[in-house]
């Protein structure tokens, strides 16, 4: 994926064209600027001071980290900056996001709004004409060259079944737009796809020509100002080795692009996930069966080689099989993660089969003529290469700075992950992403922690980038009423029972006496279950459209439904504390049953604690509390996203009130007024807005 934009590139430290960004920003975000003026949006100065530290950083090429509070209309401040230097200096802004629902406010509304503007304004609109498109993985393309390879080949590829797959998908080709996988309804068969996608070697402009969907995908990149990723994408390809041209190339993806990362306060998380290993069984049964299936006598090894290459695949299947039947059977009969501390976990019964695999393959393809089959054949043999190489360090827990797990999942619970992922990430976000001699804005409502982002900083290794904060410009104090509860029990008490009656009693009670929406988080799934199983049948007779996580389909589609029910009630755990945007009064409540402190039996929250015990530190207050204050303000921000809504938050922690730590929770609400609740004054308390 890396180097989708072909050619050389810019060096560190080459002169740029210059730009009118500064000059540009003011002129727009000014009172009465062309903001005001040509669409009739209303002044806002916190959107005006972020808009120009933005445009100073993105024209000086430096970083910056800025807090903007929901309202300050933070997608405009980097947008249209970020589109005129692009065009100024023909590089390429790369917008990152961690929801879907933001990528899709960003090309349907904020984008649109940007084009009109330069359209309106005379001075503005050399820029009216900037492209934008949407960068997804190469998996979800469909290439039609090894469409045609497979189509060729498909009596020794495929069973008879998935010959049937196979028609459909061609059939699909013809009418498809842009060939993407979510296009298809049914979804498409993994182990078909697997061989027609565009992730492979054989997906190239040296084999592909025009009608390939993953080759126009990267026709359009090129020519775009405007790249939309996600975050999950984006630290998946800066772990794999940034842009073209090494550590010499100026940028983070492609040459000489900056970088804008929305709702940033998920970067540490995300940024983990990636720089590290992830090896399941299931993927590694799928890339030995895509050669051989001995079962059903198919696969690439039955064109391009003979019954002993066969024998291999079939002998490293089995050894796969023994692997990971191995650490699921002892490592994980327990329990679904278990932490890997010492190396020897399991014998390395996948090393002589897959080195045997690999120089049979070496072997025929280096018989084979180039082309897209020798190709495909090469780019398995390097995947098999990349597992066995990550098996290897995982067994031998080869870097000291990382911790490592093993988790089971699957409908089925059989399929077995090796995992690792960096004790600090500092480091690595420090040299890939902000050393890069390019600008990098990192935004989001929720950065600073006490009047400060030195915590943030110090976790993004960012020490040394400007900050700055602009806080909400919304009434929060008239209009947001906070309740916090002093007598349900807290989650430490040794009677759980009762501490899920007192919940479920205050959960009925407060969603029942508001008339429009409520929002309620949970941080257990095996509360929000319980929770759901007792009040369903309570919100029917109520005539309360009821929705839950898990059940009623993806947090798009219930958030969809809580904005048009206009009074639902939804049930959500970790997902739902952030992205969730419904205005107005079909959410006019939050409740919180639980402050989000993570639990610290998860591998990663506990070696870092150990992490930073063993350098003299305090795990709670450096790590635990801090990411339970930015969750917390993530929840709470859901409520009030318009300059009218209105609406009540209610915690039913009483840690909030009894723990000194409460205060930190406290004193991060917007609204400065809470009251306590309590089953004696409650129903006097208790006022929810008109």
């Amino acid at each position: 994926m890396i180097g989708l934009n072909d050619g050389g590139g810019v060096s560190a430290g080459a002169p740029t064209p210059p730009s009118r960004v500064r000059e540009l920003a003011a002129d727009i975000f000014a009172d009465g600027g062309h903001l005001c003026a040509a669409l009739g949006l209303e002044h806002r100065p916190q959107q005006e001071s972020m808009a120009l530290a933005v445009a100073a950083a993105m024209a000086g090429d430096a970083s910056l980290l800025c807090e903007a509070g929901t309202g300050v209309g933070k997608s405009l401040a980097y947008l249209l900056p970020g589109i005129i230097l692009a065009t100024d200096q023909q590089r390429q802004l790369i917008v990152s996001t961690h929801t879907i629902s933001l990528q899709e406010q960003i090309e349907t509304k904020d984008l649109v709004l940007c084009r009109k503007l330069f359209n309106t304004v005379p001075a503005l609109e050399p820029y009216a004409k900037f492209r934008s498109t949407l960068l997804v993985g190469k998996a979800n393309y469909l290439c039609t060259t090894r469409l045609a390879q497979a189509l060729r080949g498909q009596d020794s590829l495929f069973a008879s079944a998935d010959q049937k797959e196979l028609v459909r998908l061609a059939e699909w080709a013809q009418k498809s737009k842009e060939g993407l996988r979510h296009e298809l309804n049914p979804p498409p068969v993994p182990e078909v796809w697997d061989l027609v996608n565009a992730d492979s070697a054989a997906c190239s402009r040296k084999h592909c020509d025009g009608s390939c969907f993953y080759q126009q995908a990267k026709a359009r990149l090129r020519g775009a100002q405007v790249v939309i990723v996600n975050h999950s994408l984006l630290f998946a390809l800066m772990a794999v080795g940034g842009p073209p041209g090494g550590q010499a190339t100026r940028g983070v993806l492609f040459p000489d692009d900056f970088v804008v990362l929305d709702e940033a306060h998920t970067v540490p998380e995300v940024a983990t996930g990636h720089f590290g290993l992830s090896l399941s069984s299931y993927g590694f049964e799928r890339l030995l069966k895509s050669l051989y299936h001995p079962d059903k006598r198919r696969g690439l090894l039955c064109r391009m080689g003979g019954p002993s290459d066969q024998l291999l695949v079939a002998d490293a299947l089995e050894a796969s099989a023994q692997f990971f039947g191995f650490l699921n059977e002892q490592a994980l009969a327990k329990q679904p993660k278990r932490r890997v501390r010492q190396e020897g976990v399991c014998e390395p019964w996948l090393d002589a089969p897959v080195n045997r695999l690999v120089a049979a393959l070496d072997r025929i393809a280096s018989k084979m003529e180039e082309g897209p089959a020798h190709d495909e054949l090469v780019d398995q043999q390097g995947r098999l290469k990349t597992y066995q190489s990550g098996i290897r360090q995982f067994l031998t827990l080869a870097e000291e700075d990382h911790v490592y797990w093993l988790e089971r999942g699957g409908r089925k619970g059989q399929i077995v992950t090796l995992r690792s992922a960096p004790l600090d990430v500092a480091p690595y976000l420090r040299e890939q992403l902000f050393r890069r001699d390019t600008a990098v804005v990192l935004t989001s409502a929720t950065l600073a922690m006490g009047g400060t982002m030195e915590p943030f900083q110090r976790r993004t290794g960012s020490e040394d980038t400007r900050t700055c904060v602009e806080h909400s410009p919304f009434d929060f104090e008239n209009h947001m009423r906070v309740y916090a509860a002093a007598d349900v029990a807290p989650p430490t008490a040794q009677d759980a029972r009762l501490d899920l009656e007192g919940l479920i009693d205050y959960l009925e009670f407060c969603t029942l006496r508001v008339t429009g929406g409520s929002l309620v988080l949970f941080t257990s799934h095996h509360d929000l279950r319980k929770a759901a199983e007792a009040l369903q049948p309570v919100f029917e007779r109520a005539h309360r459209p009821f929705y839950m996580q898990g059940a009623d389909g993806s947090r798009t589609e219930l958030t969809q439904r809580l904005r048009a029910a206009g009074n639902g009630i939804l049930f959500g755990t970790d997902s739902f504390w952030t992205g969730v945007d419904v205005p107005g009064p079909a959410l006019s409540q939050v409740i919180i049953t639980r402050l989000p402190f993570e639990m610290p039996t998860e591998p990663v929250a506990e070696a870092r604690a150990e992490w930073i015990r063993g350098n003299g530190g305090n795990p709670f207050n450096e790590l635990t509390l801090p990411d339970a204050l930015v969750k917390f303000r993530q929840g709470v921000g859901r409520l009030i996203r318009s300059k009218t809504d209105r609406g009540i938050i209610t915690v039913l922690d009483p840690r909030l009130l009894t723990k000194p730590y409460g205060r930190e929770f406290l004193g991060i609400l917007p609204s400065p007024r809470f009251e306590r609740l309590t089953r004696a004054n409650r129903e006097r308390i208790f006022r929810p807005f008109p």
